[in-house]
């Protein structure tokens, strides 16, 4: 052979060997979890955002460097710029008192802000004072300047004003003349004026989101709710690092307990007396106010209202001149309502759509304005999970839904009389869509079980208009990632459940092979999806390597296949959960690869809750992993839990079924239990309590507290900890 045969030869040899050997390496706890060497194996996704324009959107640049952060780009073309002057943005905020220059910078160079409705001014909260700036201007305006903070900040809609909370009342502030003024006066530490407390911000309106008013569409008035705490009992939660320990006492109302008491007040942003919209028809204990918002012409307000057993939700209209009240229709169910977030959409003509449970799958309805029905517009035994725009011009509505998979959201049109369903996203894999203000354009955010999300433009017909983003994760070639499987496992009565096994790279049918599983199983919160997910997929993916089988199986309560699927588990948490589940694991136990005596269990939240039931009901498990668990469902907080439980009160037997604490000496198999020691949602109590039975009854287990942690353990460091403790347990006990 010659030279050149023989370089030839050695080519292809490399060709074909360099392929396998970049996919080699094997995880590690370092590579997911170290905060300094940790690998990005998901990327730095883009994530545009609309302007009013409908033709451009802002994105943060990659270039962490660059001044501003913030690009605007033609959606089309992707031609982009800077979306405003970041130099004269920081020397405005520079020249303010108190505002040191490394200060300035950050705030000139944001990922994203809060922006008046003309887009051409912002609203910051810097330390717990307010600051607004009108691009490309010199100066920056001190709004407030005192100690106590201000929360749940907007603009007014008219963009001349901005709103906020400060000690429990609500304020209005005039930007040109910096002239503010409070709107309620009897605030305090029970009574709390457009501001949420922590059940109705957690169950109800959303993390994070602490406003709880609205503006009329005039900017004249303010729709808001008053919230009074003093029946709620105060739960105490103690930091015991610092050496004198910080005591933290907040109304916390467990299962049968007293909720707060909510009004619904109207104010004019001048000033003046509130005017409390009539309520009555709903007794103060037994009254939840679950959406507000204004009639488009803003002479008349709509809220929704729920009893406290959540068992019918109300749409109802009231005049905010006179507070008088009307029903415009009761939503009902065999078992409990839930509110739709973003679950009613206004038309220019007065009539609106409207989201609804009420078959046992999520469909759109179209109302008339005084809430007579109009027509169904979506039917069929799949699931709307969320309306995104409406083009009245075409008379198209377009939504995201279950109806191609269970386990991926796509994003469909179809016509307001019902006709011309149409799929938009032909892609296998996960969409979130974002359309812009004309309905001509939606982002399409994709991503897969192996692909970390992607960006591309499509038109209102589905067309591909450009690839944004393709997000490539080199790092991902280099690792030797067992294949994913979806598939379908039935039920001894016959329900589909969903399915995901992750096998080791190197597997082998002959051998047997222990199972680590993953759960979180509580009502409509599906685990199992064709979606990228992060650093908990990654971790599996390492303990494949390590030779376990990974496995995710969703039992029929927690599958999200319509709301009638849930139902079955009223007023009885964890029995029927369990037995779905264990039939995924016969179905396990009867593949010839699969080792059954070696089988282990894991989850946070609810998930650390049916570990719990799981090990103290079955001898399925060898060990299992609780973090976060909700031991006594008594423990836990009001709405969520009466939601699908009733009160104790009104179903011990239920609370009694449902508790691991009362079945701690049932205990089989090895136990490690995990928890925030200041968790303010799920309150370690319920550990403490679990851990006390599970000693009186002679049960040895494990137990790791995080001292500085709440639900979650977020410190970069203490995630670390808890990962490898996690590894360790597993390797040493399966």
């Amino acid at each position: 052979m010659n030279r050149k045969s023989l370089l030839a030869a050695l080519l292809v040899l490399l060709t074909v060997a360099l392929p396998t050997l970049a996919q080699e390496k094997l995880l590690t706890i370092d590579d997911i979890f170290d905060p300094a060497r940790r690998v990005n194996f998901s990327g730095t996704p883009v994530n545009g955002q609309w302007l009013k324009d409908g033709l451009h959107y802002i994105v943060a640049s990659k270039d962490r460097s660059a001044s501003p952060r913030l690009l605007k780009v033609n959606a089309t073309t992707g031609k982009s710029e800077p979306f405003y002057n970041a130099a004269k943005m920081e020397a405005a905020f520079a020249a303010l008192s108190g505002i040191g220059k490394e200060t300035a910078k950050r705030l000139a160079n944001q990922n994203n802000y809060r922006m008046n409705p003309e887009e051409t001014g912002v609203l910051i909260n810097q330390a717990n004072d307010l600051f607004y700036y009108e691009f490309g201007s010199d100066h920056a305006i001190r709004l407030t300047h005192n100690p106590e903070e201000e929360v749940g900040e907007s603009f007014s809609p008219d963009g001349r004003m901005v709103s906020f909370a400060r000690n429990n009342n609500l304020y209005v502030e005039d930007i040109a003349t910096q002239r503010e003024h409070a709107l309620t006066r009897d605030g305090s530490a029970k009574v709390l004026n457009g501001r949420l407390d922590w059940v109705y911000q957690e169950e109800l309106y959303g993390r994070g989101n602490f406003g709880a008013y609205w503006w009329s569409p005039d900017s004249t008035r303010i729709a808001f709710l008053r919230i009074d705490e003093s029946p709620v009992p105060d739960f105490v939660v103690v930091d015991h690092i610092p050496y004198d320990q910080n005591v933290e006492i907040s109304p916390y109302p467990k299962s049968g307990d007293p909720n707060p008491i909510v009004k619904l007040g109207v104010v004019n942003t001048a000033g003046g007396d509130v005017r409390w919209v009539d309520t009555y028809q709903y007794p103060a204990e037994d009254r939840l106010i679950v959406r507000v918002g204004w009639f488009p012409d803003g002479k008349k307000i709509w809220y929704q209202a729920q009893n406290r057993a959540q068992t019918f939700l109300d749409l109802n209209s009231a005049n905010p001149d006179d507070g008088k009240s009307s029903n415009m229709f009761r939503e009902t169910s065999k078992a409990w309502v839930e509110v739709v977030d973003e679950g009613l959409r206004w038309l220019k003509d007065g009539s609106f759509l409207w989201l609804s449970d009420r078959s046992g799958w999520r469909a759109i309805y179209h109302y008339g304005g005084d809430g007579k029905l109009i027509k169904q517009v979506t039917n069929g035994d799949w699931d709307v999970r969320g309306l995104d725009s409406v083009d009245e011009a075409k008379g198209s509505v377009y939504f995201s839904a279950s109806e191609h998979s269970f386990i991926a959201n796509h994003e469909y049109s179809i016509a307001l009389d019902g006709s011309g369903l149409k799929r938009l996203t032909p892609t296998e894999g996960n969409h979130r869509t974002s359309f812009n203000s004309t309905s001509s354009h939606f982002m399409d955010f994709w991503n897969d079980v192996n692909t970390p999300t992607q960006m591309r433009l499509y038109d209102s017909d589905g067309k591909l208009v450009r690839l944004v983003d393709e997000n490539k994760v080199d790092a991902l070639k280099q690792y030797k990632l067992g294949k994913v499987e979806f598939m379908n496992v039935k039920t001894r009565d016959g329900f589909t459940m969903e399915a995901m096994m992750i096998k080791p790279p190197d597997f082998d049918p002959s051998k047997k092979y222990p199972v680590w599983s993953y759960t979180y199983s509580g009502p409509q919160a599906q685990t199992v999806r064709d979606s990228w997910g992060g650093t908990r997929y990654m971790w599996h993916q390492m303990l494949a390597q390590k030779g376990y089988i990974i496995w995710i199986c969703d039992n029929r309560t927690a599958s999200n296949k319509g709301v009638n699927s849930a139902w079955p588990l009223y007023k009885n948490f964890g029995e029927l959960e369990l037995r779905d589940l264990e039939d995924g694991y016969a179905w396990l136990k009867s593949q010839p690869y699969v080792d059954g005596s070696r089988i282990g269990l894991w989850g946070w939240s609810y998930g650390g809750f049916m570990t719990s039931y799981a090990l103290t009901h079955s001898q399925t498990f060898k060990i299992g992993i609780a973090g976060g668990t909700v031991a006594d469902w008594r423990n836990y907080d009001s709405i969520y839990t009466e939601r699908y439980m009733q009160t104790p009160q009104n179903n011990v037997d239920g609370y009694q079924k449902s508790s691991p604490v009362h079945f701690a000496k049932d205990l089989h198999g090895k136990l490690l239990l995990i928890h925030g020691a200041i968790d303010d949602n799920v309150h370690m109590a319920n550990t403490v309590q679990f851990l006390y039975e599970l000693q009186k009854s002679g049960k040895q287990v494990q137990f790791m507290i995080y001292p500085k942690s709440r639900h979650g353990v977020v410190d970069p460091v203490l995630v670390k900890h808890m990962q490898q403790m996690m590894t360790d347990f597993i390797l040493g006990n399966l």
